[in-house]
């Protein structure tokens, strides 16, 4: 099959290489951009029977107002601000880009780690300055502590083997119990956020898990660890987390700044306990790469009979 009209919504042509363009073009009449979100789209959905989004919504009301539509290629691995069950009951295919960015992602998450307990950034910027003295600096190690993920997917799971490369005590939780190495020991959800000195997320963001991370387990994590979420903070409640870090007692971290409001940055940003990166968890050369040809791929195949990365 081809499609008629491809609608690009929420990124630009620039995100993509031209080769990957001319593959697109490949499978379709017509692509149109547009830079409209939300309801604003409505009005451009008529005559589509493809749409390209990135990290913006797709609502039953739009999904509605798009009787031709067979098939929504998500340009990125979470897909929590799209209907997709409604989707489904539409007959619509749902395709994200699972795995692209696993090991960048990963590795940023002991770059953050080791950035902090190893204070890098003053070493650096004092160093910068001349002066080399290690009169005051302080230092942990990652081995021998207590290191949980939660959300054991592609990107935890990876996680979990380099804090093993690191000699750390790996404890996780997952949905499912996963068929790892019998190092990466399974608890439950609430043992591992209250037993971690070094606690990563790593969550897919959807109704299920949304404030996953509520006040009770906010309050029980332990004292003194370092947070890591390289997830959706949706996986938090806010409020709840702005309360425990007013206690000074954990370090958190996030990279996901690009998806927050500009109120909730302010706000978090004055706690000296709370580091805000931005979103670069996923962007590697080898990241971007792999994104670009899934992406393509999901879409080739899905024109071929044999969807491929369906979410729904």
């Amino acid at each position: 099959m081809k499609f008629k009209k491809i609608l690009v919504t929420g990124f630009s042509e620039s995100e993509m290489e031209s080769s990957y363009w001319s593959r697109i073009k490949n499978v379709t009449d017509n692509i149109e951009f547009s830079s409209a979100t939300g309801n604003d789209l409505v009005p451009l959905l008529s005559d589509v029977d493809c749409l390209f989004v990135k990290f913006n919504e797709v609502t039953k009301e739009m999904i509605d107002s798009a009787p031709n539509l067979k098939y929504i290629s998500v340009f990125s691995t979470g897909y929590g601000r799209i209907d997709a069950e409604y989707a489904k009951g539409k007959k619509i295919t749902v395709c994200n880009v699972p795995g692209y960015s696993t090991e960048s992602v990963a590795e940023l998450v002991f770059a953050v780690i080791l950035e902090h307990i190893r204070e890098i950034e003053r070493a650096r910027k004092q160093g910068r300055e001349g002066n080399y003295s290690e009169t005051g600096f302080s230092a942990t190690e990652i081995k021998d502590k207590a290191f949980g993920v939660i959300g054991l997917g592609q990107i935890g799971l990876r996680t979990a083997e380099i804090a093993l490369g690191f000699g750390a005590d790996v404890r996780y939780w997952s949905r499912n119990k996963k068929d790892c190495s019998e190092k990466i020991k399974y608890a439950n959800a609430d043992e591992v956020i209250s037993s971690s000195d070094i606690l990563s997320l790593h969550l897919a963001s959807n109704s299920e898990t949304e404030t996953f991370l509520g006040p009770e387990r906010i309050n029980n994590i332990k004292k003194g660890a370092v947070v890591v979420n390289t997830a959706p903070m949706e996986l938090l409640d806010l409020d709840a987390l702005e309360d425990r870090l007013k206690k000074g007692d954990i370090t958190f971290i996030l990279d996901h700044s690009d998806e927050m409001t500009k109120e909730d940055l302010k706000r978090f940003s004055q706690y000296d306990n709370c580091i805000i990166y931005p979103p670069i968890g996923y962007i590697s050369k080898e990241a971007g790469i792999a994104k670009q040809e899934i992406f393509v791929s999901n879409i080739e195949n899905f024109t071929k009979g044999n969807p491929t990365n369906s979410v729904n």
